[in-house]
């Protein structure tokens, strides 16, 4: 009785999360070709908080101030965010155009949110009418901006970028690869059906005119992370706004991959601590179940061990279908986000997710973490 009981559950968790991947399929398939391009009227200014990003930070400045753009059309606010190391004086002391400035967040007496308190800061001393947020180890193509703004029409107010991580040799980096690209789709697809979930602040644009009339981040500043997703389904919800998501191979942004699995779980970690404080409940439900179907499957090996053999077979049915379906997924971004030749990875990366999720999702809503040298408490 007990078995029958457990592999309806794992049943049910296995179809959710099977719909859940047929949506995100459905809306990667409406993303047939490139908006026109355009360059929008408004003037933009483009927003880059950064904390101790001295090994990066030249490099980010000099794609920025090479952007194919038209120089009288946008400004960069690089917002020092009490770096300890010198990247602070080394955007002080490049040669840059006057387009780029500089400023220093003012000393804040919040124990978290201090990227947001960042961003909020920059936008508080914008000329824009866009904002554009990336962060400081990114590097920007020339024709970057033009591309993420190409369809940002009147009826546009948040548009979610493309991002990717500089190609590395070794294998963690490549898995992190194929795991973050799965992560992009994921909110393209989401975005694609009218459902905006997902989005990474290293690249998106949004209307200051919105901002305001949301309070910026006024109800997130008691989280340490959200300033791009919550705000982007607050858009959703409650604007009459439209959300996008640049489907431009021009316009993806690259990052750096975490250089171990000690960064990579702490990101994670606060990543996964706002999943609680999304406005939408039956969102909050279905990430939940998601997360419950992960689980299921550690579960379900265990079951097999010390139960019963008979799970062997529920495990691999539900292994078959999310490897297909995923695949069929992590295969639209071949030669947008990654090279085929990243592919051959994939079942690592497969079986790498399984365990991160578990583990990082659990410990994100109830534990700490730490991110850039600070450390945070739920």
């Amino acid at each position: 009785m007990i078995e029958i009981l457990l592999i309806l559950v794992f049943a049910l968790l296995l179809l959710n999360y099977i719909y859940f991947l047929a949506d995100i399929i459905r809306g990667l398939n409406k993303f047939s070709k490139n908006d026109p391009t355009i360059i929008p009227d408004e003037f933009i200014t483009i927003i880059i908080p950064f904390r101790n990003e001295s090994d990066n930070i030249l490099l980010s400045l000099s794609s920025l101030a090479s952007q194919n753009y038209p120089q009288e059309k946008f400004e960069v606010i690089y917002v020092n965010d009490s770096s300890t190391d010198d990247s602070y004086e080394k955007i002080l002391n490049a040669v840059k155009p006057k387009s780029i400035k500089l400023m220093s967040l003012p000393c804040i007496s919040i124990d978290r949110a201090f990227k947001k308190k960042a961003v909020s800061y920059g936008i508080d001393h914008s000329q824009g009418e866009i904002i554009v947020t990336s962060d400081a180890d990114c590097i920007h193509n020339r024709d970057w901006l033009t591309n993420l703004l190409s369809g940002f029409d009147k009826q546009t107010g948040f548009i979610s970028g493309p991002v990717s991580f500089n190609e590395k040799r070794d294998l963690f980096s490549k898995i992190q690869s194929l795991e973050f690209a799965g992560l992009v789709l994921s909110g393209a697809g989401l975005i694609g059906i009218g459902k905006p979930t997902i989005c990474n602040g290293a690249n998106l644009a949004f209307r200051k005119k919105v901002y305001n009339e949301l309070h910026g981040y006024r109800d997130q500043m008691h989280l340490s992370s959200g300033e791009d997703e919550l705000f982007m389904q607050k858009i959703a919800t409650e604007t009459d706004y439209t959300v996008k998501f640049c489907w431009n191979k021009g316009a993806v942004v690259l990052t750096q991959p975490n250089k171990n699995t000690h960064d990579f779980f702490q990101q994670r970690k606060r990543w996964a601590s706002k999943g609680l404080f999304y406005k939408d409940k039956f969102l909050i439900v279905r990430l939940v179940l998601i997360y419950f179907f992960y689980l299921s499957i550690v579960v379900q090996i265990l079951l097999s061990i010390f139960l019963s053999k008979v799970f062997i077979i529920y495990l691999m049915v539900g292994l078959i279908l999310k490897f297909f379906l995923e695949y069929k997924i992590i295969s639209k971004g071949i030669d947008f986000l990654f090279k085929y030749d990243l592919m051959k990875y994939f079942w690592m990366s497969e079986l790498f997710q399984i365990f991160y999720v578990t583990i990082s999702g659990i410990s994100g809503l109830f534990g700490n973490f730490k991110w850039k040298e600070r450390k945070f408490r739920r």
